[in-house]
């Protein structure tokens, strides 16, 4: 028998990243109680990976630029499946967002009279994105720590979560084990917030790291009863590095591009002449994309499979000075010099635009007492998601869904419990232990990840996704013979046959609705619809039991559709 620890707090936090923790900080400012818990350490959250920018419409360098603006350019980008509501809510929120970061101290670029520098980000009518250098993530996850401290938030960040423990419908709590010593934890609490990222972790290629982002958050979500919008709205980044295997996918910045960046095929041939002649490499970040996996379908690419980005024709000045975590990254893994070697690359899975169904106002799911924040949820981009938007959606939404959370625990006149729930949350922990099957976690969930990327990539078809929906049925059989091996070293095999599990459920939620979508809309390509259907200009809403429904998109109030127009992207990076 594992020793086990039992924990009762108001809301539980699922995810320290930036959107668990700017909840947490919340509900701490409120004096509510709270506990955030994340299998990954604090400071290597995939926040710390943002490196862009974080958007608001502050008009501190175009002073006519508005949140309506900001709504409008948001809800083009998405190709009108964002939810009006929800993009309303972030862009009137955005300044506070920003506001809440300066008061806990986070160090924005600045003018020289002192105002918080902006620059263009793609499809931006005017400049709105804020930043910090190219490591804008990584010095908000930094300044919610440090305020999370100051409150003294408790924070666990070697547990894994593995149920959501329900009665009568409503939430109670979570159990999980830490990562380490294999220690159970019950964790009674009245709210739970998901804020443990989206799925792109299943492709072969992804800007994520190994054990992020596998689909925890809709997993743990749909197991409790919620359901899951537009899954099948992946944003593929045009620039991932191929090599080494265990670092595949791994991003070389748009900057890279912006800055003068050159794609070449095998050939030698500048391909985005035949994509967009007018934008070349400044083209938006799906069409990049699908240029370079056509030049590599067709093959016209390298032989491990690529294109070629080259910078080495800039000065080396501008390269330090400009790309300086470009340069670290490629000279750190492949020792490469950025400066005199053309960088060989692949598009990547990079953020899932769909989740968990939430209220466009509250991120309350359909479960009493769940919340989702981040990439966890859905509603704010659509088909395609406006670079910058993520980051300010972490502040907005952090907020917001903390003082809902706060106001549902104190509304409570009693907490529902099920013995029954928690017995069984144990129960699938002891018997993943004992499981000595033949079947190896990792083997399964990279025969996940090679057939999400051959037919659920950025190109899909309805053959190639009936495929793929066969050879996903062939591996959940083999899930059922899988083998855990606990060692010296700790949980970790534990911690990735749920991984495993979260990979089966978040592959078929997004095969199942790339079938039903049968057009090209944005991020999702399908060679056998090519055009888009006005009758699909609406959210697919998935789950287990019910299968796939359509749901329709509110009409965009008249303040922001006025606001809707062709954006200039002369000279501009399109992100």
């Amino acid at each position: 028998m594992r020793n086990e620890q039992q924990i009762s707090t108001s809301v539980l936090v699922i995810g320290t990243g930036g959107s668990g923790l700017r909840a947490a900080i919340e509900l701490a400012e409120a004096g509510t109680d709270v506990l955030a818990v994340g299998k990954r350490p604090r400071y290597d959250a995939h926040t710390a990976l943002a490196a862009g920018g974080i958007n608001a419409a502050l008009g501190t360098m175009d002073a006519e630029d508005s949140w309506q603006q900001h709504a409008a350019d948001t809800i083009k980008e998405s190709y009108f499946l964002a939810d009006p509501r929800t993009v309303q809510v972030v862009a009137e929120g955005a300044a506070r967002g920003i506001e809440d970061l300066e008061r806990y101290g986070m160090n924005f670029a600045r003018e020289t009279d002192g105002r918080i520098s902006q620059r263009f980000f793609g499809a931006h009518k005017f400049r709105r994105t804020a930043f910090a250098g190219d490591y804008t993530g990584l010095e908000i996850q930094r300044t919610l720590i440090k305020r999370a401290e100051q409150l003294q938030v408790p924070i666990l960040d070697t547990v894994y979560i593995t149920e959501l423990l329900t009665a009568k419908g409503r939430i109670f709590g979570a159990y999980g084990f830490d990562v380490n010593d294999g220690t159970g934890y019950l964790i009674h609490a009245d709210a739970v917030i998901l804020a443990a990222g989206g799925h792109n972790r299943i492709w072969r290629r992804s800007s994520s790291r190994r054990d992020e982002n596998t689909g925890d958050s809709f997993r743990l979500a749909v197991q409790a009863g919620a359901r899951l919008r537009d899954p099948e709205l992946v944003q593929f980044h045009p620039s991932g590095i191929i090599e080494p295997e265990s670092d595949a996918g791994t991003l070389v910045s748009e900057a890279a591009r912006g800055e003068g960046g050159i794609l070449t095929n095998a050939l030698g041939e500048r391909f985005m002449a035949r994509y967009d002649a007018k934008r070349m490499e400044l083209s938006t970040r799906d069409r990049v994309a699908l240029a370079a996996y056509t030049e590599i379908r067709e093959g016209r690419g390298t032989e491990n499979g690529g294109v070629w980005l080259d910078v080495s024709h800039l000065d080396r000045e501008v390269i330090m000075k400009r790309l300086p975590r470009v340069y670290q990254t490629m000279m750190e893994l492949q020792m490469l010099d950025i400066t005199e070697q053309k960088m060989e690359i692949a598009p990547t899975a990079h953020y899932s635009m769909g989740g968990v169904w939430v209220d466009p106002l509250t991120h309350a799911t359909e479960v009493p007492g769940l919340y989702a924040i981040g990439e966890a949820s859905s509603g704010l981009h659509g088909a395609n998601r406006l670079g910058g938007n993520s980051l300010i959606e972490l502040l907005v939404f952090g907020r917001i869904v903390g003082q809902h959370a706060a106001q549902y625990s104190a509304s409570l006149a009693a907490q529902p419990r099920s013995a029954q729930a928690v017995t069984a949350a144990r129960t699938h922990i002891a018997e993943l232990l004992g499981s000595r099957g033949q079947e190896n976690v990792r083997s399964l969930q990279r025969a996940i990840r090679d057939l999400m990327t051959e037919h659920a990539g950025v190109v899909r078809d309805e053959a190639g996704l009936l495929a793929g929906l066969a050879k996903l049925e062939r591996i959940e059989q083999r899930m059922e013979n899988v083998g855990i091996h606990p060692d010296i070293a700790g949980y970790q095999d534990l911690a990735h046959a749920f991984d495993l599990q979260s990979a089966a459920l978040a592959a078929r939620a997004t095969l199942e609705a790339a079938l039903e979508r049968r057009e090209t809309r944005g991020c999702h390509n399908r060679s056998d619809y090519p055009a888009m259907d006005p009758a699909l200009q609406v959210n697919l809403v998935w789950s287990p039991s019910t299968g796939i429904t359509r749901e329709a998109i509110p009409e965009v109030p008249e303040q922001i559709a006025e606001q809707i127009t062709e954006v200039s992207q002369e000279g501009k990076l399109v992100e």
